[in-house]
């Protein structure tokens, strides 16, 4: 996966995130042409779905996906899973299984079917989110001999692999270029800059350790370029709640910033609606939301990719190759290309050469070592 190039990738996985796709576009550019047997399961309040590969066989490799709630179609964090497994799917003699739960409450059950199933016998259950922690660590220790993956937070047990990632670290860019870009006149697309209202926003979803570590890289990359730049806050406790996090950017935009960063999920859909809204600026998460949200494009200066597709894509190979690690973490950060400042598919060309300048500077002082990036918004 470190091969592909990033932006290809996103537009070619763009818009599969509706679930009941059958030939899904994977790095190639393509669907993959076969014919594929899908069946869907209601549950009480979420949906189970077998997403069957081509090539099947008794060493083919069945993996089971429990997605974080808010769902696919975000174009951003469970869709840009999803991707990652569907290249795989594209890659390897593999099959997947796919549930969104509708509430954290509903996790456990997920895990506990695929981890119980027979027919298929999982090789591996893979949860997506943080929020799978507490009720993973029951579960894996209810079923041991299961191998299970969690993105985004570890859980200590021997049979489970998790994978985190440094998101200060790629929130720390989209802070120098938040910077950079409200401490001056800027006009592109449908937003403009307003030099006399220094002054920015984050949105984030829940309240949490993890969200606060975009807060924290947000800020301190702000700080670091301009101290004098303010940067409002607000967490508005869901990750699929749009008109709340369309009213709470409308108020930061009232408020005087002229561009909101968000790390909210589907939330932050309506973060973009209110910079069109106010004709100012937005910076999105987990995928190039220019590209998922295109109809946003025109206001969204860069995403703060995370690579959850190449968390959930390795840890496939790895299960298909007979090395998937246990009773370990892997953590992605800027040297390891999983997290990235990725700039607005439609703006881009018209970001400054030495704003550009500035945050690939400030990326590669972070590789180096010379710029830490503290995770906690009061160290920021």
């Amino acid at each position: 996966m470190s091969n592909f190039d990033r932006r290809e990738f996103i537009k070619a996985t763009a818009g599969a995130g509706a679930i009941g796709l059958s030939g899904l576009a994977g790095c190639t550019g393509g669907p993959s042409g076969g014919d594929e047997t899908e069946t869907t399961t209601e549950g009480s309040s979420g949906t189970t779905e077998d997403s069957k590969g081509t090539t099947t066989g008794s060493d083919t490799t069945h993996v089971g996906m429990v997605y974080a709630t808010g769902g696919l179609g975000d174009g951003s964090f469970n869709d840009q899973a999803q991707s990652g497994i569907q290249q795989a799917r594209e890659d390897f003699d593999l099959e997947f299984s796919e549930s969104q739960p509708g509430a954290v409450s509903e996790f456990g059950n997920y895990q506990q079917q695929y981890a119980g199933s027979s027919n298929p016998d999982y090789d591996l259950v893979s949860c997506i989110g943080y929020l799978h922690a507490d009720s993973l660590s029951e579960t894996a220790a209810n079923y041991p001999e299961q191998d299970f993956q969690i993105v985004d937070e570890t859980v200590d047990a021997d049979n489970v692999g998790s994978y985190v990632f440094r998101e200060h670290e790629g929130s720390y860019l989209v802070g120098v270029l938040a910077a950079h870009l409200t401490s001056m006149s800027f006009s592109a697309g449908a937003g403009s800059t307003k030099p006399d209202s220094t002054n920015v926003g984050f949105v984030g979803g829940r309240e949490s350790a993890l969200i606060q570590k975009f807060e924290a890289g947000f800020t301190a990359g702000v700080k670091a370029t301009n101290d004098d730049i303010d940067v409002q806050t607000s967490y508005i406790g869901s990750f699929n709640d749009t008109t709340a996090g369309q009213e709470a950017a409308l108020s930061m935009y009232n408020s005087g910033s002229d561009i909101v960063f968000h790390a909210a999920g589907n939330t932050g859909t309506g973060v973009f609606q209110a910079a069109q809204d106010k004709g100012r600026f937005a910076i999105g998460v987990d995928r190039d939301q220019s590209v998922t949200k295109s109809s946003y494009a025109d206001v969204i200066l860069a995403s703060m990719v995370k690579r959850v597709d190449t968390a959930v894509y390795n840890a496939a190979e790895a299960k298909v190759n007979g090395n998937f690690e246990t009773g370990t973490t892997t953590t992605l950060g800027l040297q390891d290309d999983g997290v990235a400042c990725v700039y607005g598919d439609q703006l881009e060309s018209e970001i400054p050469e030495d704003v550009r300048t500035a945050v690939s500077d400030a990326r590669q002082s972070i590789i180096d070592g010379d710029t830490s990036v503290p995770q906690n918004p009061s160290d920021a």
